[in-house]
């Protein structure tokens, strides 16, 4: 830790005004509470999650979309993460349906290669695992096999972030998972200074200070912090994938409105994988009806420590929002690591 050190000692030379940044990952801020970092950076530095769990942004009527199909004698496949977030009549968890979890979209198709029933994947993830369910659509897996699109795009979301401006933020640390995958030459449209960072204590470090920098230069640009890992084009192959088989739509995020083109629905050409089309469900808006404020967190102007039900009301196992069921939300990481107000 001694290069983290000497990075920290930098950042606390060179912060002289309030610096405000944003990261769009979930692995970011898990990373943060482990190693304990924010107690090493400046007073004046702070560093907000947004929008970066994929399941914590999954809207409510996406949720209860699956539940339908729980309902309707699917075999309802996903990830474990989203088996607690909770719908409008419970959760996929509690809802007595055959629901499994898997590691992929893959696992689910196997699963209806070897059932005589409709097998549903609920597919949640950003641009890291739309390739990956590409790639199961392409091999042509059983008629009995279908897909639940609820994928979500990054850019168009830090676009509404940047045009609201209401978390008044300085910079953002893009999210290195979805880099790996899809670079960063997308980025480059915004006019605030940028960095993709890795994972270990020093990569974020490396990139707070390179943020800084970019602010007390009066510079906006995108730069690389993570090069072991992304490339400006990222992986040209997987992107080509992805697109062979979704295009995108406009898409509901919890805590945001509709953003236009954020997110992926598969194309015409693949329409006998479409669990919403095969089904006829719909993805319903549901409103809030509770004193949850994770569409406050995931927006970045509030932190877990302001919701007076964090660690009370709403506890992992009994979760009132998604922020605190996923490993990668705000709300349960801070909840695991005990952190306080910052």
């Amino acid at each position: 830790m001694a290069l983290g050190n000497e990075i920290s000692q930098e950042l606390h030379r060179l912060v002289d005004r309030e610096m405000n940044f944003m990261h769009i990952c979930g692995t970011h801020e898990a990373a943060i509470a482990r190693t304990g970092l924010r107690s090493v950076l400046p007073d004046r530095l702070k560093i907000v999650m947004g929008p970066g769990c994929p399941v914590c942004i999954t809207p409510q009527g996406e949720i209860d979309a699956a539940l339908e199909l729980a309902e309707k004698g699917c075999i309802v496949a996903t990830y474990g993460d989203l088996l607690r977030v909770p719908g409008t009549h419970g959760s996929l968890e509690s809802c007595g349906g055959d629901v499994r979890v898997v590691q992929g979209a893959h696992k689910a198709a196997e699963i209806a290669r070897d059932s005589d029933k409709e097998v549903v994947f609920v597919s949640v993830g950003f641009e890291t695992t739309a390739p990956t369910v590409a790639a199961t659509i392409l091999s042509r897996p059983p008629e009995n096999f279908s897909i639940l699109s609820c994928h979500r795009l990054v850019p168009p979301a830090m676009r509404w972030l940047l045009e609201q401006g209401e978390a008044d933020l300085h910079g953002f640390m893009l999210p290195g998972h979805v880099c790996t995958v899809m670079g960063y030459h997308e980025y480059e449209e915004f006019p605030v200074p940028q960095v993709v960072a890795g994972f270990e204590a020093e990569d974020i470090l490396l990139g707070l200070l390179m943020l800084a920098e970019q602010v007390r230069d009066g510079v906006a640009r995108v730069e690389n912090a993570y090069p072991r890992a992304v490339t400006r084009e990222g992986n040209v192959k997987a992107q080509e994938l992805m697109y062979e088989v979704f295009e995108r739509q406009d898409a509901e995020w919890r805590g945001f409105p509709v953003i236009p083109q954020s997110g992926l629905k598969l194309r015409p050409e693949f329409a006998e994988y479409d669990a919403q089309q095969k089904f006829g469900v719909e993805f319903k808006h549901v409103g809030k009806h509770s004193a949850c404020i994770c569409d406050r967190v995931l927006r970045g102007i509030a932190q877990p420590t302001d919701c007076k039900l964090f660690s009370k009301a709403c506890t992992p196992r009994n979760p009132v929002g998604p922020c605190m069921v996923s490993h990668e939300g705000a709300c349960r990481i801070w909840h695991m690591y005990r952190i306080k107000k910052v």
